[in-house]
């Protein structure tokens, strides 16, 4: 039995026009996304511009936290310094509980591995040289703004009094 096969030339497109008021994030079999356009991102929606906030954030984020206060790993300091900055990125809802769970886990592990780094090399500060490296230390950058969404209007706005009294009637 011979299989029919399709001509080419002949292509049928089942595709409309593409919404401007629909998100335009296409998975990678090719299909669309069906919700509406947030009105705080210019093409995505609410779940996907979020998903894109994440995603931006994150990379920043980890760049933040890889920076000790040496630029190594070989003290206490350093590490606590950094399980600092992730514990402060946790209670910001910029890092995963999860992720910030495996961070200190690693965080853990390299404490436990400190005094067998300290046998093999000698560290000596005097109190300059770490007021120095504190004056150079990387923060942690403050969490991205909330995005502001615009309120439902139906024509009427309502003036936004929360500090003064309802007027007496």
């Amino acid at each position: 039995m011979k299989m029919p096969v399709k001509d080419p030339s002949k292509k049928t497109s089942s595709r409309k026009a593409p919404d401007p008021n629909r998100c335009v994030f296409e998975t990678s079999d090719g299909r669309r996304c069906r919700l509406a356009r947030s009105a705080t991102h210019a093409s995505l929606c609410v779940f996907h511009s979020q998903e894109e906030q994440q995603l931006l954030e994150s990379r920043k984020l980890g760049g933040e936290l890889a920076s000790s206060l040496t630029g190594n790993f070989l003290t206490a300091a350093d590490i606590n310094y950094v399980l600092g900055k992730v514990f402060t990125a946790v209670a910001q809802n910029r890092m995963p509980a999860r992720t910030a769970h495996t961070l200190a886990y690693l965080g853990q592990l390299m404490l436990f591995s400190l005094p067998a780094v300290k046998q093999e090399f000698a560290f000596h500060y005097k109190f300059e040289q770490w007021t120095n490296m504190l004056d150079r230390a990387v923060r942690l950058s403050p969490p991205p703004p909330e995005p502001e969404v615009a309120p439902a209007s139906n024509g009427k706005t309502q003036p936004a009094n929360f500090d003064k009294t309802p007027p007496e009637s």
